[in-house]
């Protein structure tokens, strides 16, 4: 089974930036993309962002478009999603994901192996 560790998350300002990290320790991701959620109380957990293996194929959602980025280094089991220009709707806590199908996705229910998430607060 595949554990995956969230870091980075914390307090940013209105337009400031954070960067989270996501490890597999010990244990290589596999050749399935990896994906980034979030998820705020009450509400259901949406799509933030997803890579391939290969990291070139990336899908965002619309909401993240242009301000965040997701990259991953298989070499060092590491997928990191890059959020700038923060709002404080983005406000949330996130979560790594890794797929259990070969294509990048945005359903919830393709990714089968999640980390406990990281705290991420924008505000002034």
């Amino acid at each position: 089974q595949v554990q995956l560790v969230e870091s980075g998350g914390g307090l940013a300002q209105p337009g400031g930036s954070l960067r989270l990290s996501c490890v597999a320790p010990g244990r290589p991701f596999g050749v399935y993309p990896n994906g980034w959620f979030r998820q705020v109380p009450g509400k259901e957990r949406e799509f933030v962002a997803t890579v391939n293996y290969g990291g070139g194929i990336t899908v965002y959602a619309d909401s993240v478009k242009g301000r965040f980025t997701i990259s991953r280094d298989n070499a060092k089991n590491m997928v990191d999603l890059q959020m700038n220009s923060l709002k404080p709707e983005d406000s949330a806590v996130y979560y790594c994901a890794a797929a259990r199908v070969p294509f990048a996705t945005q359903k919830l229910s393709d990714y089968d192996y999640w980390g406990r998430g990281t705290q991420v607060t924008v505000s002034s």
